[in-house]
């Protein structure tokens, strides 16, 4: 197989709720799609989703537009490759930029299922044909807003919240949602905003008391040490997000017993390629996995569902309907979460058409390589 012509697309959709976390909030999004051609005709669709601003990781939305165009895709057309994994080792001398390298590595992976013939799913491996959705809620102006928001999302038949926090944000929230809800699924995630100080550490213990399924990712990516120490000292399953970027960081996590459950998004990892591989390496330490999200749009949506149907992803995943986020997305049919379930794609490539269309009307800007 060989890409004979990309283009990339800078598209903007407006959130129907505004989003905030422990560093920033946003009420619009700012994807790039990546669309890929062959010689016989089949396209392939990826997304870039990559934040705005270096605030969740040092891609930005600008870098991954400079990155993709000027290395990543001049690397892969032109070139021949059978397999995705193949086209994936044409970039892999690109340091780092995984965002990046994420949004190309879907597109390969759909142009050669839309190619072959064979669901995105059933090619990576899955063996799911439903996957469990999880929602995750950002920071509000209140307890009491926050609330609603739960009751929103439990109302809608998702079966775990996980609720943002940040110091001074964190345990009279989760009381007051243990208070309402009894038994729900509940987790919290950080974004690395917590240190080693006395103040941070008490209020990470204290939430050992409420029965979470896991604290994500409470120190900075790369403090592995004190999240092993963080580990150790309470039982409530510590995830990883941030600081697992690569094979390599979750070798070294594992060694450093630093967590006990791996938050793996395709994003993050650089890809569909990569985030088999960690799906698998965890699977082989018994450490349970889910995928997270980034927001993404209808395209990057349905390749979270489609590596959600891998047997190792136990746990729901960020995976919920194109509704909570998008008055309309860019894929039809859109994801639709039934009682907090997502059905699995049978069709080949994501299983979805692309609105054209619709992309048209989003776009801010194009290039044509």
């Amino acid at each position: 197989m060989q890409v004979v012509r990309a283009r990339m697309h800078r598209v903007r959709q407006a959130l129907v709720h505004e989003f905030r976390t422990s560093s920033h909030q946003k009420s619009y999004l700012e994807h790039l799609l990546i669309e890929l051609h062959d010689a016989d005709g089949a396209v392939g669709w990826g997304e870039i989703a990559s934040p705005s601003g270096p605030f969740y990781c040092a891609e930005t939305t600008d870098s991954c537009w400079l990155v993709a165009k000027d290395f990543i895709l001049p690397s892969l057309i032109g070139k021949d490759w059978d397999h995705p994994v193949e086209a994936a080792a044409l970039w892999s001398k690109i340091r780092g930029n995984e965002f990046a390298k994420a949004g190309v590595d879907v597109a390969v992976w759909a142009l050669w299922t839309t190619a072959t013939g064979v669901p995105l799913a059933t090619a990576l491996g899955g063996t799911r044909t439903e996957v469990v959705a999880g929602v995750s809620l950002g920071i509000e102006p209140t307890i009491d807003d926050l609330l609603q928001q739960v009751r929103l999302q439990t109302a809608a038949g998702y079966p775990r919240v996980k609720l943002k926090i940040a110091p001074g944000w964190d345990v009279d929230l989760v009381k007051a949602v243990r208070a309402e809800f009894g038994d729900l699924d509940l987790h919290v995630d950080a974004n690395g905003s917590y240190t080693e100080s006395e103040n941070h550490l008490s209020a990470l213990t204290t939430l050992d008391d409420f029965g979470l399924t896991m604290i994500e990712q409470p120190f900075a990516p790369r403090n592995l040490m004190a999240h092993a120490r963080m580990q150790q000292r309470i039982g409530t399953p510590i995830c990883l997000d941030e600081s697992v970027e690569t094979l390599d960081d979750l070798h070294t996590a594992i060694e450093l017993s630093a967590c006990r459950i791996l938050n793996i998004k395709v994003s993050r990892m650089g890809g569909l390629t990569p985030a088999r591989a960690a799906h698998d390496l965890a699977r082989d330490h018994d450490i349970p996995v889910w995928c997270g999200g980034m927001h993404e749009f209808g395209i990057g949506r349905a390749a979270n569902v489609a590596i959600s149907a891998l047997p190792g992803f136990s746990l729901p995943s960020d995976v919920s309907a194109s509704a909570k986020y998008y008055q309309r997305d860019i894929i039809v049919p859109e994801v639709v979460a039934d009682r907090g379930v997502v059905t699995v794609p049978t069709g080949h490539g994501l299983g979805h058409r692309i609105d054209e269309e619709l992309i048209a009307e989003l776009t801010l800007d194009s290039v044509e390589l």
